[in-house]
């Protein structure tokens, strides 16, 4: 397990870990709990809806979030699947690409399974909001940043936008 500190910053879009999948959690003990916490801490400074272990610099399969009445928690190992009730464009936009959104199509309503922080069995079904914020973080677990779903117009405007952010990202044509 690698260990951060109490709120660790969270790592802009361009670098490698971002772009990475992540690793299966293994062990259920004091250091997992402690990286989610410290993510709690984060997403919540930022603020933030999700937040997933690759955004702190961690190559864990973990993720927390806050949809405030929607639902807050976290899910380790999530598997996502995509249940009827086709897509739908909803603005998005990503702690790890600051200052940016655009409209994204996601599933209307999937269904998460994975694992609380004491290894038991997770499985909850989710749409809207949260439906999407499910399949942002099950996203960069994958090695995926959401702007590779965008397509058309809102692709171009991304690519321009990334290279010319202050934070200067790697850019999107590359990924």
């Amino acid at each position: 397990m690698i260990e951060v500190g109490p709120r660790p910053p969270i790592v802009l879009f361009g670098q490698p870990v971002l772009h990475t999948p992540t690793r299966a959690v293994t062990e259920f003990d004091t250091a997992l709990e402690r990286l989610v916490d410290a993510m709690f801490t984060t997403m919540a400074a930022a603020p933030g809806a999700g937040l997933a272990a690759n955004q702190v610099g961690v190559d864990l399969r973990v993720f927390v979030y806050d949809c405030g009445p929607e639902g807050k928690g976290c899910v380790v190992n999530p598997v996502l699947e995509r249940l009827p009730g086709g897509l739908r464009d909803g603005e998005e936009g990503c702690l790890s690409i600051p200052g940016l959104s655009y409209p994204t199509p996601r599933a209307r309503r999937v269904r998460c399974t994975g694992h609380n922080l004491d290894g038991s069995a997770l499985d909850i079904t989710a749409e809207g909001y949260l439906a999407r914020a499910f399949q942002h973080e099950v996203d960069h677990l994958d090695g995926k940043v959401y702007l590779e779903r965008l397509g058309g117009k809102a692709r171009r405007r991304a690519e321009g936008d990334v290279e010319t952010a202050p934070w200067r990202g790697r850019p999107l044509r590359h990924v």
